[in-house]
């Protein structure tokens, strides 16, 4: 009776400990390591419905004893992110590399937001900074091009000491003349315009006009690409971050599954079986934790080369676990608007546009080049008792190209095909964008109705553990009962997890194959 007294009293406090014991509190993470960004703004999200709750955001709000203004929270978080995106940006040397085991030893973790995380692949993302540079160099063969509408001007200048050579023969076999040496100055101004190129000057300036097009246009997609790959891998980070915080959570309870076993062997009504078992789920959920940690540091790593951090930072998650807003546009105009917005169909007609000016300016050749040429010499032979004395030059000049092997006609009907080329790649992008829409939108679809059974499975994995202990503690139930709850509750978290972050990345998925949406500046 004493015996069995004590087991009852052992199982009652143990189990009182499990069911205490935070599983969101589980994190490999060093609160000293990770610096927190507070992140007070309101989201405009519908996330209320399926957002987790962790018990340390409800410890949290016991300490709180007078809440600040908005405000007061809005100047503190715009300040705080400040310092964190000046900390975080790259300002080293691109043709360096560190040379000591210490220049890439990780120094800090530091905890950012997506929105932080997509201002700094602004600022320091590699690709977007060379389609910007190249967006310069269309810009500067724009201007390139209009310097032919005006006319080119040249000054030369020349003042020479000579003697002849000639004249110091004659001077020598006949005694007549002289053979002294002289000085003289001789410039000029040349001026020079095309007033009729047969159409060359107009096409190779809309050439270079549609090619800064195409630039502007391939810095917008790469833009949306940047933001939707920077969105995806902070979704892959914070599943990450997930992962091992369920993971721990397992851990700790596999650990007092353990003991439950070993106490109840102890007392002589449990069974060294009992005791293999629960050590075998221990030992699975170390494992599973292990390899939680090592995708978690992986996930980091892969975001920080994106962003171009410095070498010597690691970065967190500081945004939790939410549903995004919920997509109001029917499919129907999901589409339009994609038609509308996707910079990829305005590539593709100005490439058109470059092919037809392509024709043009091959077919130039066949015509009349006319030209207007001007010119003014001023010459002047010192120590000879004469001024300067000038002349000029006014003519038009004219040249046509008989006959040149029929390769300008070869060039236009190049430029012919390429134009109907271009035609059938804006068909097929069109094609493509719409598949795009419509697999993002079907999968966005089905990840809210899966975060939505998740979520319903999530409290019933709750509620079945909690039974499971109830039922082990009044001797109805089995170990394996509880260890069966407790890794489905494990697998329930996961799911949810999971479902809620593939919602997101469909979310963004589909933002980027219906809208034209740079990172924010």
């Amino acid at each position: 009776m004493k015996t069995g007294q004590f087991v009852s009293s052992f199982l009652f406090s143990v189990a009182a400990v499990v069911s205490n014991v935070p599983l969101s509190n589980a994190s490999n993470i060093d609160s000293n390591q990770v610096q927190m960004i507070p992140n007070y703004s309101t989201s405009e999200e519908t996330t209320v419905k399926f957002q987790l709750s962790t018990p340390s955001e409800s410890n949290s709000i016991e300490n709180v004893e007078e809440p600040p203004s908005s405000k007061q929270l809005n100047q503190t978080n715009s300040n705080n992110s400040k310092l964190i995106l000046d900390s975080l940006n790259n300002n080293q040397n691109p043709l360096q590399y560190p040379t000591k085991p210490e220049e890439v030893q990780i120094q800090k973790i530091q905890a950012i937001t997506l929105e932080q995380a997509l201002e700094l692949a602004r600022r320091n993302n590699r690709e977007l900074q060379v389609g910007l540079l190249e967006l310069q160099r269309a810009q500067a063969a724009v201007k390139e091009a209009q310097a032919s509408l005006l006319p080119n001007a040249g000054l030369s200048a020349e003042v020479a000491r000579q003697q002849s050579a000639q004249n110091q023969l004659a001077v020598e076999s006949t005694n007549v003349g002289t053979d002294e040496a002289t000085t003289a100055f001789n410039g000029s101004l040349q001026l020079s315009y095309d007033l009729y190129t047969g159409g060359r000057r107009s096409a190779q300036i809309g050439q270079a006009q549609e090619r800064l097009r195409v630039q502007e246009l391939a810095v917008e997609v790469l833009e949306e690409e940047v933001r939707l790959n920077v969105s995806t891998e902070y979704f892959d980070l914070q599943q990450a971050d997930e992962e091992v915080r369920i993971a721990n959570a397992a851990v700790v309870n596999a650990r007092a599954s353990l003991r439950d076993a070993q106490a109840l062997e102890q007392a002589g009504t449990g069974t060294q079986f009992d005791v293999l078992r629960t050590r075998v789920n221990l030992a699975n959920a170390q494992q599973q934790l292990t390899n939680a940690v090592a995708s978690q540091q992986v996930a980091r790593r892969r975001l920080v080369t994106r962003l171009s951090l410095p070498q010597s930072v690691d970065i967190a998650a500081a945004d939790p676990v939410k549903l995004a807003a919920l997509w109001k546009l029917s499919l129907e105009n999901s589409i339009i608007q994609a038609y509308t917005n996707r910079s990829e169909l305005q590539q593709q007609l100005a490439q058109r546009n470059i092919n037809l000016l392509d024709r043009r300016l091959a077919l130039s050749a066949l015509k009349p080049q006319i030209a207007l040429v001007a010119s003014y010499s001023l010459l002047d032979q010192f120590d000879d008792n004469v001024s300067f004395t000038d002349g000029y030059s006014l003519a038009v000049q004219a040249n046509l190209n008989l006959f040149d092997g029929g390769r300008a006609k070869a060039q236009a009907a190049q430029a012919k095909a390429n134009v109907k080329i271009a035609e059938t790649q804006f068909s097929d992008t069109r094609n493509q964008i719409r598949f795009q829409v419509e697999q993002a939108y079907s999968g966005l679809q089905s990840n809210l109705e899966n975060v939505q059974t998740s979520n319903a499975a999530l409290e019933q994995a709750r509620e079945s553990l909690r039974l499971a202990r109830l039922r082990f503690q009044a001797g109805v139930g089995t170990q394996l009962e509880v260890i069966d709850a407790e890794n489905a509750l494990t697998t329930a978290e996961g799911n949810s997890i999971r479902a809620i972050l593939d919602y997101n990345r469909a979310f963004a998925s589909l933002q980027r194959s219906v809208t034209s949406r740079a990172i924010p500046k």
